[in-house]
Protein backbone atom coordinates (compact mmCIF):
# COMPACT_ATOMS: atom_id res chain seq x y z
CA UNK A 1 0.00 0.00 0.00
CA UNK A 2 1.42 3.40 -0.99
CA UNK A 3 1.98 5.96 1.70
CA UNK A 4 -0.47 8.85 1.83
CA UNK A 5 0.97 12.30 1.17
CA UNK A 6 0.96 14.98 3.85
CA UNK A 7 -0.35 18.34 2.59
CA UNK A 8 0.42 21.34 4.82
CA UNK A 9 -1.11 24.66 3.70
CA UNK A 10 1.28 27.62 3.66
CA UNK A 11 -1.37 30.31 3.62
CA UNK A 12 -5.14 30.84 3.65
CA UNK A 13 -5.51 31.28 -0.12
CA UNK A 14 -2.56 29.71 -1.94
CA UNK A 15 0.35 27.34 -1.44
CA UNK A 16 1.03 24.04 0.33
CA UNK A 17 4.05 21.95 1.31
CA UNK A 18 3.87 18.29 0.27
CA UNK A 19 5.66 15.74 2.45
CA UNK A 20 5.71 12.00 2.92
CA UNK A 21 7.20 10.65 -0.31
CA UNK A 22 10.80 9.54 -0.89
CA UNK A 23 10.67 10.42 -4.60
CA UNK A 24 8.10 12.35 -6.58
CA UNK A 25 9.38 10.54 -9.69
CA UNK A 26 7.84 7.27 -8.45
CA UNK A 27 4.38 8.26 -7.25
CA UNK A 28 1.73 5.56 -7.17
CA UNK A 29 -1.54 6.27 -8.98
CA UNK A 30 -3.25 7.01 -5.65
CA UNK A 31 -0.46 9.37 -4.59
CA UNK A 32 -0.59 11.15 -7.94
CA UNK A 33 -4.34 11.61 -7.62
CA UNK A 34 -3.86 13.05 -4.14
CA UNK A 35 -1.18 15.38 -5.50
CA UNK A 36 -3.47 16.47 -8.32
CA UNK A 37 -6.34 17.18 -5.94
CA UNK A 38 -4.02 19.18 -3.68
CA UNK A 39 -2.91 21.20 -6.70
CA UNK A 40 -6.51 22.07 -7.55
CA UNK A 41 -7.12 23.16 -3.96
CA UNK A 42 -3.90 25.03 -3.18
CA UNK A 43 -2.86 26.19 -6.69
CA UNK A 44 0.88 25.78 -6.04
CA UNK A 45 2.67 22.90 -4.27
CA UNK A 46 6.24 22.69 -2.96
CA UNK A 47 8.45 19.69 -2.20
CA UNK A 48 11.88 19.62 -0.53
CA UNK A 49 14.80 17.25 -1.25
CA UNK A 50 13.51 15.84 -4.53
CA UNK A 51 16.44 15.29 -6.93
CA UNK A 52 15.00 14.55 -10.35
CA UNK A 53 16.52 13.97 -13.78
CA UNK A 54 15.16 15.70 -16.91
CA UNK A 55 13.64 12.43 -18.12
CA UNK A 56 11.99 11.81 -14.75
CA UNK A 57 10.66 15.36 -14.73
CA UNK A 58 9.29 14.94 -18.25
CA UNK A 59 7.61 11.65 -17.33
CA UNK A 60 6.06 13.17 -14.21
CA UNK A 61 4.73 16.11 -16.22
CA UNK A 62 3.28 13.77 -18.86
CA UNK A 63 1.03 12.29 -16.17
CA UNK A 64 -0.79 15.65 -16.19
CA UNK A 65 -0.95 16.03 -19.98
CA UNK A 66 0.93 16.84 -23.18
CA UNK A 67 3.96 19.11 -22.91
CA UNK A 68 4.83 22.45 -24.50
CA UNK A 69 8.17 23.18 -26.18
CA UNK A 70 9.15 26.80 -25.64
CA UNK A 71 9.96 28.89 -28.73
CA UNK A 72 12.79 30.85 -27.05
CA UNK A 73 14.28 29.11 -24.02
CA UNK A 74 16.87 26.33 -24.49
CA UNK A 75 16.16 22.79 -23.37
CA UNK A 76 18.14 20.00 -21.73
CA UNK A 77 20.09 17.53 -23.92
CA UNK A 78 18.11 14.66 -22.39
CA UNK A 79 14.66 16.06 -23.13
CA UNK A 80 13.52 18.85 -25.44
CA UNK A 81 10.42 19.28 -23.25
CA UNK A 82 12.49 20.39 -20.23
CA UNK A 83 13.56 23.99 -20.66
CA UNK A 84 16.58 25.46 -18.89
CA UNK A 85 16.41 28.77 -17.02
CA UNK A 86 20.06 29.60 -16.41
CA UNK A 87 20.60 33.11 -15.04
CA UNK A 88 23.92 34.78 -14.28
CA UNK A 89 25.79 38.05 -14.88
CA UNK A 90 26.23 37.53 -18.62
CA UNK A 91 22.68 36.24 -19.00
CA UNK A 92 20.41 38.01 -16.51
CA UNK A 93 16.96 36.74 -15.71
CA UNK A 94 14.32 38.07 -18.13
CA UNK A 95 11.19 36.89 -16.32
CA UNK A 96 11.52 39.02 -13.20
CA UNK A 97 8.01 40.39 -13.67
CA UNK A 98 4.58 39.10 -12.78
CA UNK A 99 3.30 36.75 -15.47
CA UNK A 100 1.33 33.62 -16.24
CA UNK A 101 3.34 31.25 -18.41
CA UNK A 102 2.79 31.11 -22.17
CA UNK A 103 -0.61 32.80 -22.33
CA UNK A 104 0.38 33.83 -25.88
CA UNK A 105 -0.94 30.53 -27.31
CA UNK A 106 -4.53 29.40 -27.94
CA UNK A 107 -4.34 26.71 -25.23
CA UNK A 108 -2.16 28.17 -22.44
CA UNK A 109 -0.48 25.71 -20.07
CA UNK A 110 -2.56 24.10 -17.35
CA UNK A 111 0.50 23.91 -15.17
CA UNK A 112 4.23 23.60 -14.77
CA UNK A 113 6.82 21.70 -12.76
CA UNK A 114 9.94 23.65 -11.77
CA UNK A 115 13.02 21.90 -10.37
CA UNK A 116 15.83 23.80 -8.64
CA UNK A 117 19.23 22.58 -9.91
CA UNK A 118 21.54 25.33 -8.64
CA UNK A 119 20.45 28.15 -6.37
CA UNK A 120 22.30 31.18 -4.98
CA UNK A 121 23.22 31.19 -1.27
CA UNK A 122 20.53 33.81 -0.73
CA UNK A 123 17.93 35.56 -2.87
CA UNK A 124 16.21 34.22 -5.97
CA UNK A 125 12.86 33.55 -4.29
CA UNK A 126 9.75 33.03 -6.42
CA UNK A 127 6.31 34.36 -5.48
CA UNK A 128 2.94 33.11 -6.74
CA UNK A 129 -0.36 34.99 -6.58
CA UNK A 130 -3.88 33.54 -6.73
CA UNK A 131 -6.08 34.67 -9.60
CA UNK A 132 -9.02 33.02 -7.85
CA UNK A 133 -8.63 35.17 -4.75
CA UNK A 134 -8.04 38.23 -6.93
CA UNK A 135 -11.39 37.60 -8.64
CA UNK A 136 -13.23 36.85 -5.38
CA UNK A 137 -12.22 40.19 -3.86
CA UNK A 138 -13.50 42.30 -6.76
CA UNK A 139 -16.85 44.04 -6.27
CA UNK A 140 -19.90 42.39 -7.83
CA UNK A 141 -20.46 45.21 -10.38
CA UNK A 142 -16.84 45.03 -11.52
CA UNK A 143 -17.00 41.24 -11.84
CA UNK A 144 -20.04 41.68 -14.06
CA UNK A 145 -18.24 44.16 -16.29
CA UNK A 146 -15.09 42.07 -16.63
CA UNK A 147 -16.96 38.82 -17.32
CA UNK A 148 -17.91 40.10 -20.78
CA UNK A 149 -14.46 41.37 -21.76
CA UNK A 150 -11.64 39.73 -23.69
CA UNK A 151 -7.97 40.66 -23.90
CA UNK A 152 -5.07 40.22 -26.29
CA UNK A 153 -1.95 38.28 -25.23
CA UNK A 154 1.23 38.83 -27.23
CA UNK A 155 4.49 36.81 -27.32
CA UNK A 156 6.52 39.95 -28.15
CA UNK A 157 5.53 41.81 -24.96
CA UNK A 158 7.65 39.56 -22.74
CA UNK A 159 10.13 38.70 -25.51
CA UNK A 160 10.82 42.01 -27.32
CA UNK A 161 12.91 41.88 -30.48
CA UNK A 162 15.71 44.14 -29.19
CA UNK A 163 16.73 41.46 -26.66
CA UNK A 164 17.55 38.98 -29.42
CA UNK A 165 20.19 40.71 -31.52
CA UNK A 166 23.30 39.18 -29.91
CA UNK A 167 23.74 37.02 -32.99
CA UNK A 168 22.04 36.36 -36.31
CA UNK A 169 21.07 32.94 -34.98
CA UNK A 170 19.38 34.46 -31.92
CA UNK A 171 17.46 36.90 -34.09
CA UNK A 172 16.32 34.20 -36.51
CA UNK A 173 15.20 32.11 -33.55
CA UNK A 174 13.15 35.04 -32.27
CA UNK A 175 11.65 35.71 -35.71
CA UNK A 176 10.59 32.07 -35.96
CA UNK A 177 8.99 32.24 -32.50
CA UNK A 178 7.10 35.40 -33.42
CA UNK A 179 5.87 33.92 -36.70
CA UNK A 180 4.56 30.80 -34.94
CA UNK A 181 2.90 32.78 -32.13
CA UNK A 182 0.70 35.63 -33.37
CA UNK A 183 -1.35 37.50 -30.74
CA UNK A 184 -4.32 35.59 -29.31
CA UNK A 185 -7.51 36.60 -27.50
CA UNK A 186 -8.57 35.19 -24.11
CA UNK A 187 -11.35 36.10 -21.66
CA UNK A 188 -10.39 38.52 -18.90
CA UNK A 189 -12.12 36.19 -16.42
CA UNK A 190 -11.71 32.46 -17.01
CA UNK A 191 -13.50 29.50 -15.47
CA UNK A 192 -11.38 26.63 -14.20
CA UNK A 193 -12.27 23.56 -16.29
CA UNK A 194 -12.14 21.17 -13.31
CA UNK A 195 -13.27 23.15 -10.27
CA UNK A 196 -15.60 25.68 -11.91
CA UNK A 197 -13.95 28.50 -9.94
CA UNK A 198 -13.48 31.83 -11.69
CA UNK A 199 -10.13 33.60 -11.83
CA UNK A 200 -8.65 36.80 -13.14
CA UNK A 201 -6.78 35.92 -16.34
CA UNK A 202 -4.72 38.92 -17.41
CA UNK A 203 -1.03 39.38 -16.64
CA UNK A 204 1.51 42.14 -17.15
CA UNK A 205 3.89 39.74 -18.90
CA UNK A 206 1.77 39.05 -21.98
CA UNK A 207 -1.55 40.94 -21.87
CA UNK A 208 -1.40 44.00 -24.14
CA UNK A 209 -4.96 45.36 -24.36
CA UNK A 210 -8.62 44.69 -23.76
CA UNK A 211 -10.36 44.41 -27.11
CA UNK A 212 -13.49 46.24 -28.28
CA UNK A 213 -12.96 49.24 -26.00
CA UNK A 214 -10.82 52.35 -26.37
CA UNK A 215 -7.10 52.28 -25.64
CA UNK A 216 -7.63 54.77 -22.80
CA UNK A 217 -10.25 52.54 -21.19
CA UNK A 218 -8.12 49.45 -21.74
CA UNK A 219 -5.03 51.03 -20.19
CA UNK A 220 -6.97 52.15 -17.11
CA UNK A 221 -8.65 48.79 -16.52
CA UNK A 222 -5.49 46.76 -17.09
CA UNK A 223 -3.43 49.02 -14.82
CA UNK A 224 -5.92 48.42 -12.02
CA UNK A 225 -6.13 44.66 -12.65
CA UNK A 226 -2.36 44.18 -12.85
CA UNK A 227 -1.95 45.87 -9.47
CA UNK A 228 -4.95 44.19 -7.87
CA UNK A 229 -3.86 40.69 -8.95
CA UNK A 230 -0.58 40.81 -7.04
CA UNK A 231 -1.66 42.07 -3.63
CA UNK A 232 0.54 40.53 -0.91
CA UNK A 233 -2.46 38.90 0.75
CA UNK A 234 -3.04 36.82 -2.42
CA UNK A 235 0.55 35.53 -2.48
CA UNK A 236 2.86 32.80 -1.29
CA UNK A 237 6.65 33.19 -1.50
CA UNK A 238 9.13 30.33 -1.72
CA UNK A 239 12.80 30.39 -0.73
CA UNK A 240 14.53 27.83 -2.92
CA UNK A 241 16.94 25.12 -1.89
CA UNK A 242 18.72 22.84 -4.36
CA UNK A 243 16.45 19.90 -5.38
CA UNK A 244 13.26 21.69 -4.43
CA UNK A 245 10.29 21.23 -6.76
CA UNK A 246 7.31 23.53 -7.32
CA UNK A 247 4.17 22.50 -9.19
CA UNK A 248 1.57 25.13 -10.00
CA UNK A 249 -1.80 25.52 -11.65
CA UNK A 250 -0.98 28.01 -14.40
CA UNK A 251 -4.67 28.55 -15.20
CA UNK A 252 -5.34 30.49 -12.02
CA UNK A 253 -1.98 31.89 -10.86
CA UNK A 254 0.73 34.39 -11.70
CA UNK A 255 4.33 34.23 -10.51
CA UNK A 256 7.41 36.42 -10.16
CA UNK A 257 11.03 35.24 -10.14
CA UNK A 258 13.05 37.61 -7.96
CA UNK A 259 16.29 38.69 -9.68
CA UNK A 260 18.13 39.89 -6.57
CA UNK A 261 21.04 37.42 -6.54
CA UNK A 262 23.60 38.84 -9.00
CA UNK A 263 26.47 38.05 -9.44
CA UNK A 264 25.43 34.56 -8.24
CA UNK A 265 23.99 31.93 -10.61
CA UNK A 266 20.59 30.23 -10.60
CA UNK A 267 19.65 27.21 -12.74
CA UNK A 268 16.11 25.84 -12.93
CA UNK A 269 14.50 23.17 -15.13
CA UNK A 270 10.87 23.58 -16.14
CA UNK A 271 8.32 21.23 -17.68
CA UNK A 272 5.29 23.06 -19.09
CA UNK A 273 2.00 21.15 -19.38
CA UNK A 274 -0.44 22.18 -22.10
CA UNK A 275 -3.99 23.09 -21.15
CA UNK A 276 -7.30 23.91 -22.78
CA UNK A 277 -8.77 26.99 -24.44
CA UNK A 278 -9.81 29.45 -21.69
CA UNK A 279 -13.50 30.21 -21.37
Amino acid sequence: MSKKLTINPLGPHIGALVEGIPSIASLSDKQFEQLHQALLEHQVLFLREQPITPLQQRNLALRFGDLHIHPIYPSTPESKEILVLDSHNKKPLNNDHWHTDVTFIETPPMGAILAAKHVPPFGGDTAWSSGIRAYETLSEPLRGLLSGLKAEHDFTKAFPEYQYHDSAEDHQHWLAGKAKNPPVIHPVIRTHPMTGKKALFVNAGFTTRIVDISQTESDAILHFLFEHAIKPEFQVRWRWQTNDIAIWDNRVTQHYANADYAPQRRIMHRATILGDRPH
